[in-house]
């Protein structure tokens, strides 16, 4: 499974906001790469080359963004369409809103475990029950995506695809899915990490045969 980082700023000054004492997009990329997303893609606008340069030495790739009238929508197709052009094998991407910088690395980590046995299922992660983002959308609801009207803001373009194709939730335990940019690093509720494994419950080597043969103890 090869799943995609579509990290998504509408300005150059939001990729470039100091956060932590280096540029926001390269926070995100560091923690996507971090996470284990393959390839880590940047749509900005940048009319003076500064948020290409904030990607140099990084294994991200920067990619200008879809035209404005396209919608935020168009955004995320031109994303994922640009990371399918990179990794041809892509199965799914992470939709990343840039102002979502206190995301784990594992919380990126237990998405694409979560979507390796469940690889039709939009993921969304969340906190105490309350989903956030980045959303793993599988390469195979692209077509859905698209479908999606270009006149609504992210979290209503989430609500239609959602609307449309299989999806569910994945308690990652990080408050960084549901709190932006605007909390302070020292305002973040404590990381508390998923109740159960993301993919779901496995036995350990050998258990599930002996449990069979009744060599357990009930």
């Amino acid at each position: 499974m090869t799943v995609a980082a579509v990290i998504l700023s509408a300005t150059a000054e939001g990729a470039l906001a100091d956060t932590l004492g280096q540029p926001r997009v390269r926070r995100l990329v560091d923690l996507a790469w971090s996470g284990g997303a393959l390839p880590v893609l940047v749509l900005s606008p940048d009319p003076d080359g500064a948020v290409a340069a904030a990607l140099q030495v990084t294994e991200a790739i920067y990619g200008s963004p879809a035209p404005p009238e396209a919608g935020p929508v168009g955004q995320m197709v031109r994303g994922a369409e640009l990371a399918m052009a990179e990794i041809r094998d892509t199965t799914a991407f992470l939709l990343w809103p840039a102002r979502m910088i206190w995301v784990g690395p594992e919380t990126i980590t237990s998405l694409i475990e979560a979507h390796g046995p469940d690889p039709t299922t939009v993921l969304r992660p969340a906190w105490q029950g309350e989903p956030g983002w980045p959303v793993l959308v599988p390469v195979a609801h692209l077509g859905a995506l698209r479908a999606v009207a270009p006149d609504l803001m992210p979290p209503d373009v989430l609500v239609h695809l959602v609307a449309a194709v299989p999806s569910r939730i994945v308690e990652v335990g990080d408050p960084g899915v549901i709190h932006d940019a605007g909390t302070a690093a020292a305002d973040l509720p404590a990381y508390e990490g998923p109740p159960d494994p993301p993919a779901g419950h496995t036995h350990e080597w050998g258990a599930d045969v002996a449990s069979e043969a009744g060599l357990t103890e009930p």
